[in-house]
């Protein structure tokens, strides 16, 4: 009877194990490199997050890795797509520059504890300003900032830790009093002068400043061993999966690009079991009204960005935390 019942109990765990990988999508979703599939089991954890069903692949590896990023992109369809949404035809500069960086881990051994991680994801917005949340949001698992938002003189508006910071050429430091040992830096590619700069960057080369919409850094802050490469999938996904973006503009129209907020938010998709969101609240009515919790833009600015759907994202974030997808500590 004894045996019985055992029999029972695992089947039962079991059963429960199958119907958690066809609900939750990890029977094939989940594509981890070879380098890092024993380091970085993110997805360790029973706990459907609420957002789980925006996308369609939940359990992408966020990071391309040297030795079998073209396989992965193959998996995903993403070596069919130019950028920044893919890697086609620019499978060598992606080698060239996967090939200079000494890591694409995930977590350090200690971050891989914790199986279902809180996350914050910090936006630039005005809206954080005086409102005094930077213990709070130091208190996260992880917490994911983007571009050249400071944390040096901000601490009590949004804490000073950094798990990741998503950055593009134009908007990463320069300067080494914002340098953290414990932030690693993730390109976002948006186009191949990206790659070229951070080749540049890496082997001490003089920096080609041509193609950028402004000048780019010219030196790193960050150590090589900071640095990742994000996957294209997830700005195609943010793209096309969470704003619906058209595949194809019409010909009187600039193609629109998600943010890197946006882009933030879909990353922390795949790492986190629950998202929690600051400062993405743009005041749309008040032109005058501060553009970032930090310097003197305003919302003037923002509203001349032909790059960008504001609206669509803004639209996008309203539905997600109507939901209660995820939580919004700038709400008000």
């Amino acid at each position: 009877m004894k045996g019985y019942l055992v029999a029972i109990f695992l089947s039962s765990i079991f059963l429960y194990y199958v119907l958690y990988c066809i609900l939750w999508g990890t029977n094939g979703n989940w594509f981890p490199t070879e380098e890092t599939r024993s380091r970085n089991n993110v997805k360790n954890c029973f706990k459907k997050p609420a957002f789980s069903d925006l996308l369609r692949f939940p359990q992408v590896y966020p990071f391309l890795c040297k030795s079998d990023f073209v396989k992965v992109a193959a998996t995903t369809g993403t070596n069919n797509f130019l950028l920044p949404y893919g890697i086609k035809t620019y499978e060598p500069h992606f080698t060239s520059a996967l090939s200079k960086l000494q890591s694409c881990e995930l977590f350090g051994e200690f971050d891989n504890r914790v199986p279902c991680k809180r996350c914050v994801v910090v936006g630039n917005g005005g809206v954080l300003k005086n409102k005094t949340l930077g213990a709070k949001i130091d208190s996260y698992d992880v917490v994911i900032r983007m571009n050249n938002g400071p944390v040096l003189g901000h601490e009590e508006e949004v804490g000073k830790k950094t798990t990741f910071r998503l950055f593009y050429p134009e908007s990463v430091f320069s300067d080494p009093s914002h340098y953290d040992p414990n932030t690693t830096a993730v390109l976002i590619v948006f186009k191949p002068q990206d790659l070229r700069w951070l080749m540049e960057i890496l082997i001490g080369r003089k920096i080609n400043t041509e193609g950028f919409w402004k000048k780019p850094a010219l030196k790193l802050i960050y150590k090589q061993s900071q640095i990742r490469i994000l996957d294209p999938f997830i700005i195609r996904e943010a793209a096309f999966q969470l704003l619906r973006f058209p595949r194809v503009f019409p010909k009187d129209q600039k193609p629109k690009h998600p943010t890197t907020g946006i882009i933030a938010i879909t990353m922390a998709f795949h790492i986190c079991s629950e998202v929690h969101l600051a400062g993405f609240k743009y005041n749309f009515y008040g032109p005058d009204s501060p553009l970032h919790y930090y310097g003197n833009a305003t919302m003037s600015l923002m509203k001349k960005n032909a790059y960008h759907n504001l609206t669509a994202e803004q639209l996008f974030l309203d539905d997600i935390i109507k939901k209660k997808m995820v939580i919004n500590l700038t709400q008000n």
